[in-house]
């Protein structure tokens, strides 16, 4: 194997092709707003432990705050979280930077709070993130009530306690969703805009974070590790931001954005779009490695167990499973959008949303349906979203992501 795998080099020679933050000038215009806003505040970061999360809070550290907070269910995940920070020599961690393995679901997380306030920038990104979680109902409730019924629960709070600035994370799937995980995403962005009156909500759509905890890409390093085979999809094309670029595009919403406001990159599809597939064979380069292309997982999987020489084996298949899109958006067309307004970053002005008395009729609906001790199904779902979200509609195949490798 190589000696060092360099992540963010190889992230930028071969998916997203960038020597440079996408986000460099708008960081470079606003610098002066970033800090008057951070210097010397207090921030509590909610889901700060995955990814982008924690990407936010180093992106934050840039800018010299007072006192950070940062609470997540992954304690394994503070931990290295912790040890990166204080590892840096790019960044000031500062004097009072506190983790909690903690669920912001629970009655302890709302004590916390009560003994840390006031804060100044409140950010969640706890959320279920995977296509995956629709596997069946149970996984459905769980990521309904993290994605939806926490987050109103934390936006009541926050209405008796409010900050200078808040973010809640979405994501590009919640754009004419086809998936439940996109769906509650769009029903998180209709609740959090039924506050933006009275909360300064912001959030933010974007692209793949390349080698994101529990991402494909980043599945391929584990793989390796255990000799198995790489797998992934050949049709499938996705927009990609780096892990840095996501804390970064987090930060600029939270911070620069209007209440209600949306903000997506301006990556551009003729360019940006990237196939998982066209990845594979630089990764393998890596390790002096090429692709030995299989036909069936079952052939890859025979070949990685006796593996002993120069050529991998990579099953690539068409993509068949529940709620899998072939291309990603970040707006619709009868959304009030500006691409003018910043270099990088396009911003819907105010995300449509239905009425709040409406939103919390869908969140007592589900509640219902989830409370009911009789077997409950995924279409039963699918159905109260479709009412509360016209642009849902929802790919059914009957083929879990779980099924394949």
């Amino acid at each position: 194997m190589a000696q060092f795998f360099n992540i963010e080099t190889f992230i930028k020679q071969y998916i997203t092709k960038r020597s440079e933050s996408f986000f460099t000038q708008d960081l470079q215009t606003h610098h002066q707003t970033l800090t008057n806003e951070i210097q010397g505040k207090t921030a509590l970061v909610i889901g700060g432990a995955g990814t982008i999360g924690s990407s936010f809070v180093k992106q934050l550290m840039r800018y010299n705050p007072a006192k950070v907070v940062v609470v997540d269910t992954n304690e394994n995940g503070l931990t290295e979280l912790t040890r990166d920070v204080r590892s840096r020599n790019d960044i000031t961690v500062p004097k009072e930077f506190i983790t909690y393995p903690i669920n912001f679901s629970d009655e302890v997380f709302y004590k916390l709070f009560e003994g840390n306030k006031p804060f100044d920038i409140v950010a969640n990104f706890a959320a279920h993130k995977h296509v995956r979680s629709e596997k069946d109902v149970y996984c459905i409730e769980a990521m309904i009530n993290n994605n939806v019924v926490n987050a109103k629960r934390l936006l009541d709070v926050l209405v008796a306690n409010k900050p200078k600035h808040f973010f809640c994370v979405s994501t590009d799937k919640a754009t004419n969703p086809v998936n439940i995980m996109g769906a509650s995403k769009k029903l998180m962005e209709d609740l959090i805009m039924s506050y933006s009156d009275v909360l300064p909500i912001k959030t933010a759509r974007f692209a793949n974070v390349a080698f994101s905890n529990g991402s494909l890409l980043a599945g391929f390093i584990e793989r390796m590790f255990k000799q198995q085979p790489l797998s992934c999809p050949s049709d499938v094309k996705r927009f990609f931001v780096s892990p840095e670029e996501s804390g970064q595009i987090c930060l600029l919403a939270c911070i620069l954005g209007d209440s209600g406001n949306i903000f997506f990159p301006k990556l551009d599809e003729g360019k940006d779009l990237v196939t998982f597939a066209s990845a594979v064979p630089h990764f393998l380069n890596l390790f002096g490695l090429e692709v030995d292309e299989c036909a069936s997982e079952n052939e890859a999987r025979e070949k990685a167990a006796n593996f002993n020489g120069h050529k991998y084996p990579v099953y690539f298949f068409k993509s068949e499973s529940d709620g899998e899109k072939l291309y990603e958006e970040f707006y619709t067309d009868d959304e009030d959008y500006d691409i003018e307004k910043y270099h990088s970053l396009g911003v819907i002005k105010k995300g449509k949303t239905a009425e709040a008395e409406n939103i919390q009729n869908v969140i007592v609906e589900m509640k219902s349906l989830f409370a009911n001790t009789q077997q409950i199904n995924k279409q039963q779902v699918v159905d109260i979203l479709n009412k509360a979200i016209p642009t849902f509609s929802h790919i059914s195949t009957g083929i879990s992501l779980d099924s394949k490798m």
